[in-house]
């Protein structure tokens, strides 16, 4: 697949699972989509989460995994772009260390 096209469809699915977790997520914590990253045969897709408090990342993870099949769902209906890779939902493990390399700089 080729990379303009895999970074157009990893910023589609980093738009779109970003809307999906504001309509169907608690308010229990904040949840943010980091970051979207596809596969190089565009087959497999990771989309990587923060979460606020920190403590809540497990029960994030395991909402977002229940939520896996309607979020493809989701995807099939509001995009055009063909066929919905597997999606895979990760603690995005660096952002949240670069947000302690950041507090603890200044």
């Amino acid at each position: 697949m080729r990379e303009m096209k895999r970074e157009i469809i990893a910023e589609i699915l980093h738009r779109l699972s970003s809307k999906f977790v504001l309509e169907e997520g608690s308010q229990a914590s904040l949840l943010t989509i980091t970051r979207a990253e596809l596969s190089p045969s565009g087959k497999e897709a990771r989309i990587y989460f923060t979460t606020l408090p920190e403590k809540e990342e497990d029960t994030a993870l395991k909402f977002l995994e229940r939520k896996t099949a309607e979020f493809q769902r989701y995807v099939r209906d509001e995009s055009r772009i063909g066929i919905v890779p597997h999606i895979t939902f990760m603690i995005d493990y660096g952002e949240r260390n670069r947000q302690r390399l950041d507090e603890l700089s200044s």
